[in-house]
């Protein structure tokens, strides 16, 4: 009986990545850095020879981007892609576009910190990871989950967050620890599911 595969990878790294920059629903576009770490999450996904049905992505450029460069590397471009909103980053609000420091040095360190790495308290104007996950959840569970099930291979180019809050629910992680998960960009990982949905094997792709 076969396997049904999900990939998750973040996508590479933004050019605002690199100026320690809050980012969120902006949409910077990859560095070159970024780029060849696109590159090389497709040359590691190709090692397992996976045949994808479809590639879901956010309506960010830097998450479209990545995953193109990654089936353009595995030679399968051809297959459907579906970008939806629910897959964007977590929404930073007043904090988008903001250096870090910065930031720092207008709200404090701690305040920064709390809006950072705390699941439920959201920056002004923006999401925490809980409303990141409120949105991300129902998305895959309703949408993505029931073609896996079905039989498909999926692969996700998403976000440090929205991703965090797919691997929460996958792992069973709990609302405090999830906030310490580090994402690296363009590192993918590898779900494979039994017929009935359950998880038969985790696998990081990267060293």
């Amino acid at each position: 009986m076969k396997n049904r595969n999900l990939i998750l990878v973040r996508h590479g790294q933004s050019e605002w990545n690199a100026k320690n920059l809050f980012t969120g629903w902006k949409d910077p576009g990859l560095t070159e850095i970024g780029l060849k770490e696109a590159k090389n999450a497709g040359l590691l996904i190709n090692k397992i020879g996976i045949a994808f049905n479809k590639m879901f992505t956010s309506n960010l450029m830097r998450a479209q981007k990545t995953g193109l460069i990654i089936l353009d590397t595995i030679d399968q471009s051809d297959i459907q892609i579906i970008k939806n909103e629910a897959l964007n980053e977590r929404n930073y609000g007043s904090l988008a576009g903001l250096n870090k420091d910065d930031a720092r040095e207008k709200w404090g360190e701690e305040q920064v910190h709390i809006w950072r790495r705390s699941f439920d308290i959201p920056p002004p104007d923006g999401e925490s990871l809980k409303n990141t996950a409120e949105r991300v959840l129902p998305y895959f569970n309703s949408v993505i989950m029931p073609q896996i099930k079905n039989g498909d291979n999926i692969l996700i180019a998403a976000h440090g967050n929205s991703l965090r809050a797919l691997i929460m629910q996958l792992d069973g992680i709990s609302d405090q620890d999830i906030v310490k998960l580090e994402i690296p960009t363009g590192a993918p990982i590898h779900y494979a599911f039994g017929e009935d949905g359950s998880i038969v094997l985790k696998e990081k792709l990267y060293e």
